[in-house]
């Protein structure tokens, strides 16, 4: 007599009859693999959608810039510490700069403090009011924003004239203006009055900063009205822009020994100053993000062990429930391996049902969060394969003993078994 062989779509379909017949106990069965599967795609979609927003924000600097202050990252209580005992920027040292950088293309300023803006009765408290030079709207791409906006940038002319112009965000103008065009109203902000002269797009908000909630003004009127300084981190921050990529390293090392050559510092200590890009945040972003994936993913991966336990244990009682059936099999003929096989099939069948569901409700869940609240969600095609993969591999792993146990049975005994 030949040996008999279970077709693979055979142990397929013996499986989801096995799943219908027994609907309660399967979602039971396969809920811990749903968990783990679901959070998976949630955590990758939510942080890759966060990668997302953030890399389109810091675009707005553009590969060649760069950004020089007296903080600079601070990862630590030390970083913070040493940072508040260095010297401010000063306006000499910009000139400096500008006029000694031979590999920077522009060479802006931006200071920033909180004053109360107004308009009629309305009026916002401390809006982040910000002076810059013209130059700064190109180096971070504000004037693109603004053009795509209403009004227009401020002008090098308004700059050296000190004209008391502003471009107003539009959360404030949403509010001042509902009805009106603001273009050449007057609002006060810190109590002098200013001529709106431009508004920028809509931004929404960038890791909890709303960047829709501003007032940007001429450097020189900044200074004149609003120069004493409220608080240690409002410094002068310079916004440089080098001729172009391949020139980035060259500008940020001419800065560099502009900057330790104005400030006397020793050749064997480190800098007095911070400067970072656009892709050092980014970097740092993600060793961030990366660190927070690890950790969640060392949690769900104990939903996917639970869920393969079960799925284990339920493939035990299978194999206990169908002992006479593998008797008859191999009574007429069937091999080991096609034992193996058929109950092995039957496990990651399972597991990849409950791997499918998941996805789809992880799916569903980073998007009614998207939908719902401003954290934003990137589906990832890799995260589904993913998904799938792991899903997989767990009904390989937790199924290979129950589908083993199966294919050693005696089948004299197994005939035998009530």
């Amino acid at each position: 007599m030949g040996k008999l062989k279970t077709p693979i779509w055979e142990s397929v379909k013996i499986s989801l009859s096995s799943l219908r017949a027994n609907k309660l106990r399967s979602i039971l069965t396969l809920i811990g693999v749903i968990i783990g599967v679901t959070s998976i795609i949630t955590m990758v979609s939510l942080i890759s959608g966060f990668n997302k927003l953030v890399a389109d924000q810091l675009a707005t600097l553009g590969s060649t810039t760069f950004i020089v202050e007296k903080f600079g990252i601070i990862l630590s209580d030390d970083d913070w510490f040493d940072a508040m005992k260095r010297k401010d920027l000063t306006l000499a040292d910009y000139q400096a700069i500008a006029a000694g950088c031979s590999e920077c293309e522009e060479v802006a300023i931006q200071k920033a403090s909180n004053r109360k803006v107004k308009y009629g009765r309305e009026h916002f408290s401390r809006v982040p009011i910000v002076g810059i030079t013209p130059n700064y709207m190109k180096v971070v791409a504000l004037d693109d924003i603004v053009d795509k906006g209403q009004g227009r940038v401020i002008t090098e002319f308004e700059n050296d004239h000190r004209r008391q112009v502003a471009i107003l965000g539009p959360e404030l103008v949403d509010k001042f203006f509902p009805m009106l065009d603001p273009i050449g109203k007057k609002v006060r902000i810190g109590g002098i009055d200013f001529t709106v002269v431009g508004v920028p797009k809509k931004r929404g908000s960038f890791l909890g900063d709303n960047q829709d909630r501003f007032a940007a003004i001429p450097f020189s009127v900044y200074q004149k009205y609003f120069s004493n300084k409220l608080e240690p981190w409002e410094g002068l921050q310079f916004y440089i822009k080098a001729k172009d990529y391949p020139s980035m390293e060259k500008a940020q090392d001419q800065v560099r020994a502009i900057l330790r050559a104005r400030r006397h510092v020793p050749y064997h200590d480190k800098d007095d100053f911070g400067m970072y890009t656009a892709e050092t945040l980014m970097d740092l972003f993600k060793k961030v993000t990366t660190g927070i994936s690890f950790t969640l993913v060392g949690i769900v991966s104990i939903s996917l062990l639970v869920g393969g336990i079960v799925i284990m244990n339920i493939m035990l009682v299978s194999v206990t429930e169908r002992t006479r059936e593998v008797g008859v099999r191999k009574a007429l003929g069937a091999r080991r391996r096609s034992i193996l096989l058929q109950f092995l099939i039957e496990a990651v069948t399972l597991a990849v049902a409950g791997g499918t569901a998941g996805i789809l409700l992880g799916v569903l869940l980073a998007k009614v969060i998207s939908w719902t609240t401003p954290i934003p969600a990137a589906i990832e095609p890799w995260s589904i394969i993913a998904g799938l993969l792991v899903s997989t591999g767990v009904g390989v792993f937790f199924g290979v003993f129950p589908a083993a146990k199966a294919a050693r049975l005696d089948p004299i005994e197994a005939l035998r078994y009530e």
